[in-house]
């Protein structure tokens, strides 16, 4: 399919970009990237456009018609691009816990992410740290019960589990930086010490997780605007 037939919107450092990036990448679709400015102090006239909902990237087009919000997208790469590797489990169980794991990752462990990176003080970092760390030991377990002893969330290949919480390893290595603890750990989080090696070492989506450096730099950058507020 040639390029111009598929756009994306978003910003190199957005998690969820990233997921819709390696969504297309694992599917071979070569696409576009119309990079928006980050952290949106300002927003460009077609994003307002495409998405006037919520005013958000990513928004994916194609041909011509835009699709909003990551979760979306992913699954409407799912439905429109069914060659190549399978990244929705066959088993309707299996598919809908994926999807409720999903769910969680962007309702639930998201903001806490977040708010363990804003923390400020020892007393906050460290109750933002329990919290945090109760829903990674949640999904070492959840890795344990989807992947049933294998490389991924998806079995042994990349699946929609890998996609939408590997989306977030870029901010979670800047976290780790920026606490100074190593949160991933290969004897407290053995599975996920692993699968993040190895889904950060695939192909489709070494080039796409930002580096620690530029997600420093950024959360900084939300933690001085969420002071100022």
């Amino acid at each position: 399919m040639a390029s111009s037939d598929v756009k994306v919107i978003g910003a190199p450092l957005s998690p969820f970009t990233n997921r819709v990036q390696i969504a297309l990448n694992l599917k071979s679709v070569h696409y576009e990237f119309l990079e928006e400015s980050f952290p949106f102090l300002t927003k460009s006239e077609l994003l307002l456009k495409s998405n006037p909902v919520h005013k958000k990237v990513p928004v994916l087009f194609h041909g011509g018609k835009p699709v909003c919000e990551s979760l979306v997208i992913v699954q409407y790469i799912l439905d429109v691009w069914t060659d190549g590797p399978g990244i929705l489990p066959s088993d309707p169980y299996d598919r809908a816990m994926a999807r409720f794991w999903a769910d969680y990752l962007d309702a639930k462990w998201w903001p806490l992410l977040r708010g363990l990176h804003n923390a400020e003080g020892e007393e906050a970092i460290a109750a933002a740290l329990e919290q945090f760390m109760e829903g990674i030991m949640l999904l070492e377990d959840a890795f344990a019960k989807c992947g049933k002893g294998k490389d991924f969330f998806g079995g042994d290949t990349i699946g929609y589990l890998d996609i939408i919480l590997g989306s977030f390893l870029g901010w979670l290595r800047a976290t780790e930086k920026m606490i100074d603890l190593k949160i991933l750990d290969a004897t407290k989080t053995p599975g996920l010490f692993g699968w993040a090696h190895r889904f950060g070492s695939n192909a489709a989506v070494k080039d796409v997780i930002p580096k620690t450096e530029k997600v420093v730099e950024l959360a900084n950058i939300f933690a001085a605007i969420a002071r100022a507020q």
